[in-house]
């Protein structure tokens, strides 16, 4: 009886708790996997903490993140700033079609 109503809790969950927890879980995988090295994540750290998306809003740690990746790949600076997930190769500047002649 008790897993039932457990089971119960969990489906009545509201769906911003369910997406918040989602998030935060996704920025504490993503900091374990910056910490052991890999440069991606450790740009989406850095853009994590600059936008407050998954922990609070510091972009210093920002920076640092940011920081440690570009001393292998310095091309990072370009997305520090950019939403989450945003990575260097979705764009080799901010020129638009129209910019560009």
């Amino acid at each position: 009886m008790e897993a039932a109503e457990n089971s119960e809790q969990r489906r009545r969950m509201p769906l911003a708790e369910v997406v918040t927890d989602c998030v935060n879980r996704w920025f504490h995988y993503t900091l374990k996997e910056a910490k052991a090295g890999d440069i991606a994540m450790q740009v989406l750290v850095g853009q994590m903490y600059y936008s407050g998306y998954g922990v609070l809003r510091d972009a210093q740690k920002g920076r640092t993140w940011i920081g440690r990746a570009a001393e292998r790949r310095s091309s990072v600076w370009k997305v520090g700033n950019k939403h989450p997930g945003y990575n260097a190769s979705d764009s080799d500047s901010d020129d638009t079609k129209e910019d560009v002649k």
